[in-house]
């Protein structure tokens, strides 16, 4: 293990076997497997008159895995769905041709004070299926594989690792692992793995070579795959990753594409919103070159 780029406000220095950063995508890393986007929301604390109200935003050529730690969301798309996500659940909207959805504080909770606390995770689709039909998935806690071994608590969220499958339905090989350790723990896992891999740090700390790295921080294995670290106690990682796609992908906004003619065509789809609306809804989030253009 002799690879590792450290970031620290954009300034890389090697010092072992990880690539580390703050979230996905940094400026070393765009993608990770077909993971193109990871946003840890909160924790945050929210008094009875404070609620999340994302208003119907567009996706495009992607899946979105929303992951809960605390709190809870309503999801609405223009599918139909209306959905609360709970702690432990999984929701996997995929976008395809195109899908809009909000995200709110559910009704019974927003005179209540509350907290909010998960990932919210972009999963790229391969290129022909980029334009497939949207579809919805909600998973419930009971139905995510989940076992311990060598004192430590693994939860497979969606694809394929360890001989195990998630009910996600996911579109190319890929892994989104949950491993909480109670006491110091050494791990390889690199055998189990494949195609690209990373590790986000939610809590507690991971220590390899003699450098410790904090929560919020990723780490992205420059071999590729996971080699040996450790686990101080009571740490929660998660670890993701998969075969990585030959093409590269546009981002921009909530859209990712292969093609930026894609991103262009929904870009004025949503200016001229022109999408299936979600029912119920009536506002919208403009797209960001309105806002730019109004000021």
């Amino acid at each position: 293990m002799s690879n590792i780029s450290l970031i620290i406000d954009e300034r890389p220095a090697n010092i072992g076997n990880f690539m580390v950063g703050r979230l996905l995508p940094f400026r070393e890393k765009r993608m990770v497997g077909p993971f193109s986007f990871i946003d840890h929301m909160g924790p945050a604390a929210m008094s009875d008159h404070e609620n999340l109200d994302v208003p119907p935003h567009p996706h495009i050529g992607l899946s979105t895995l929303t992951f809960l730690f605390e709190g809870e969301i309503t999801h609405k798309d223009s599918l139909g769905n209306n959905v609360v996500i709970k702690p432990g659940q999984v929701n996997w909207m995929t976008s395809g041709s195109g899908i809009v959805h909000s995200e709110r504080t559910p009704d019974y909770l927003r005179t209540t004070d509350k907290m909010l606390h998960g990932l919210q995770i972009w999963v790229a689709l391969p290129k022909h299926l980029e334009q497939m039909k949207p579809e919805f998935f909600h998973v419930e806690e009971q139905e995510i594989p989940h076992w311990e071994e060598n004192g430590l608590k693994f939860k497979l969220i969606a694809g394929e690792a360890f001989g195990k499958k998630s009910p996600v339905p996911v579109y190319s090989p890929l892994y989104f692992i949950e491993i909480k350790s109670s006491s110091r723990q050494k791990l390889n896992i690199g055998d189990d793995l494949f195609g690209e891999s990373a590790l986000y740090i939610l809590d507690g700390a991971v220590e390899s070579e003699g450098n410790i790295f904090e929560p919020k921080h990723i780490l992205i294995a420059n071999n590729a795959k996971l080699c040996e670290f450790e686990m101080h106690e009571n740490t929660t990682v998660y670890i993701f990753g998969g075969e990585p796609f030959p093409e590269e992908r546009f981002i921009y906004w909530n859209f990712v594409a292969t093609d930026k003619a894609l991103i262009e065509e929904a870009k004025t789809k949503w200016l001229n919103q022109s999408y299936k609306p979600v029912p119920g809804e009536t506002d919208f989030v403009p797209l960001p070159d309105q806002n730019l253009r109004k000021h």
